[in-house]
């Protein structure tokens, strides 16, 4: 006679959580990564909130800083011209 043998898989469906504080009761809550940016409620003190990962945030920008630097430079220069026109000098 012949033995047949079930091989078990994990299951395709593993859940990922992360963690995130409820703003209202500050509790420490496990999340489903599939509710990111969802409205999600605790279940400890039923506040709402947006689920959010802070590591999964982008770091700052340094693209952002030199455009500021710009748009600075430009309202002085605007500020100058506009200056020079309101005392008669262009």
């Amino acid at each position: 006679m012949h033995k047949t043998h079930t091989i078990q898989r994990p299951s395709a469906s593993i859940t990922v959580y992360f963690h995130q504080g409820c703003p209202v009761c500050g509790r420490r809550l496990e999340i489903d990564v599939n509710l990111l940016g969802r409205r999600v409620f605790c279940q400890h003190c039923g506040g709402g909130f947006v689920a959010m990962d802070a590591s999964l945030s982008p770091a700052p920008d340094v693209r952002l800083a030199a455009t500021v630097e710009k748009a600075d430079a430009l309202l002085q220069q605007a500020a100058l011209v506009l200056g020079q026109a309101v005392d008669g000098d262009l």
